[in-house]
């Protein structure tokens, strides 16, 4: 390949990684054409891309990048799937998908910084992700006031059940027992 066709290849790679601060690492050799297409279909209804990368170009088109930690994963045959909502959506969909094809293997993948080995994959895709991890955050601040309110409102409703039910007996002309 010459040194202009690299070159290109390389800026192109920057452009497609530049927001990007995770991704995972996978190996598609010995997949079937058909599951790939597949693969790569399922993916893409999720907003998930999957890039076939020569790794010295990926390499130097992520260096001095939040991405150039992966860069220890490609080695071999390397393709990068990234995108969607986050990493752990990612791994979630490939997790699926390994499932039914055969030969996907994986190789690592980087989230915010941090590395996970091909054995930690299945690890990472039961992450929460960011906006779940934000609901269960604003859930456990919110269930001190949920229950606090409980208590509040709680002996006022039973006031409340207790008036009504004397209500209704006045009202079928039965007297009402003094207890206590």
């Amino acid at each position: 390949m010459s040194k202009p066709v690299k070159n290109l290849i390389t800026e192109s790679f920057r452009r497609r990684f530049a927001d990007l601060d995770g991704a995972v690492v996978i190996d598609i050799r010995g997949v079937a054409s058909n599951n790939l297409n597949h693969l790569r279909e399922d993916l893409n209804k999720n907003g998930i891309k999957v890039t076939v990368v020569n790794n010295n170009l990926a390499r130097r088109a992520m260096a001095d990048t939040p991405m150039q930690d992966i860069s220890q994963f490609l080695q071999g045959p390397s393709t990068l799937v990234y995108g969607g909502e986050s990493v752990v959506n990612v791994a979630r969909q490939l997790v699926d998908l390994a499932k039914e094809i055969e030969n996907l293997e994986f190789k690592g993948a980087l989230m915010e910084g941090q590395l996970f080995g091909s054995d930690q994959i299945t690890q990472l895709s039961k992450y929460p992700t960011r906006d779940e991890a934000q609901a269960q955050v604003v859930q456990i601040i919110l269930s001190p006031g949920k229950n606090l309110a409980g208590q509040i409102v709680g002996p006022g409703r039973k006031i409340a059940s207790i008036i009504k039910t004397i209500q209704e007996k006045l009202e079928k002309g039965e007297t009402i027992i003094a207890v206590g």
